[in-house]
């Protein structure tokens, strides 16, 4: 009999420490003073005695007070559908008020490569959002690097099948295509918030940041169907250029939101 054979007959034991100990744990008793140190902590607590009543009534008044009935979380399906919808949605409404003359000067190749990449790219950040939406999530992808994963993606295809051109009035072109993008990504903000504040997030800067790039997608892919410049430095300063700032915008928000909650926290404590 050792120290390893009595720590096991106590974890099984069921009746009180002395009980539980055969003869020969006692003779290993009489030979190890650690052996003796812990049978009299364990003896020590059972007889120590439980807190009242009222004291656990307190206890439990304390921890319920601030709980309220919540309503359940909706399945991943309905959220991947909402976000589908409103992406789609404002995206049609944006090209029919702005039209879609780029499609008749883009070749089949670009036209499908842009269409595909743009849809493949808010497909991963609606993902991304809904599985971040229920804490615990287990993610192919981490959701840190999901953001700078799709823009990376999104330039490799536009510099892959557009070419460098001149380009006249470069930065007054480029202001009117900014000023027609960004309303539609703020447009498409609103929703999307209003779906990622059911869900219980716990990183407000990195959500931010994917739910402010998947609504300025929303500007830029109605400005691929509806521009008709195909230099790729107009593609990549403007048309990104509204996600790219949708990005930054919902990561500012998402630490601003942050560094509130933190304030409060603190505040109440």
């Amino acid at each position: 009999m050792n120290c390893r054979d009595v720590d096991r007959v106590l974890i099984k034991s069921e009746k009180s420490v002395t009980a539980s100990l055969s003869a020969r744990a006692q003779e290993h008793l009489m030979s190890c003073e650690r052996c003796r140190q812990l049978i009299g902590a364990l003896e020590a607590s059972d007889g120590a005695e439980g807190p009242s009543p009222v004291l656990l009534h307190q206890l439990e008044r304390s921890l319920t007070k601030d709980l309220r009935p919540v309503r359940p979380l909706a399945s991943q399906r309905y959220f991947l559908a909402a976000f589908a919808a409103i992406y789609v949605l404002i995206v049609a409404f944006g090209v029919y008020r702005m039209g879609a003359f780029a499609i008749s000067v883009m070749s089949t190749l670009q036209a499908v490569a842009v269409l595909c990449a743009l849809a493949v790219s808010a497909g991963v950040l609606t993902y991304s959002l809904v599985q971040q939406m229920v804490p615990g999530s287990r993610h192919r992808i981490s959701p840190h690097y999901v953001p700078a994963a799709v823009m990376i993606s999104l330039v490799s295809v536009m510099a892959g099948v557009f070419q460098f051109q001149h380009e006249q009035n470069f930065w007054r072109q480029g202001w009117s295509c900014l000023r027609a993008g960004v309303p539609l990504g703020l447009f498409a903000a609103l929703p999307f918030w209003l779906l990622l504040r059911r869900g219980a997030i716990l990183a407000p800067r990195i959500v931010g940041a994917a739910a402010g790039l998947l609504a300025g997608l929303v500007g830029t892919s109605a400005l691929e169907i509806h521009c008709p410049i195909l230099d790729i430095w107009h593609i990549l300063t403007w048309h990104l250029g509204v996600a790219l700032l949708g990005a930054v915008v919902g990561f500012a928000a998402g630490f601003a939101g942050e560094m509130a909650a933190r304030n409060a926290q603190t505040a109440h404590h």
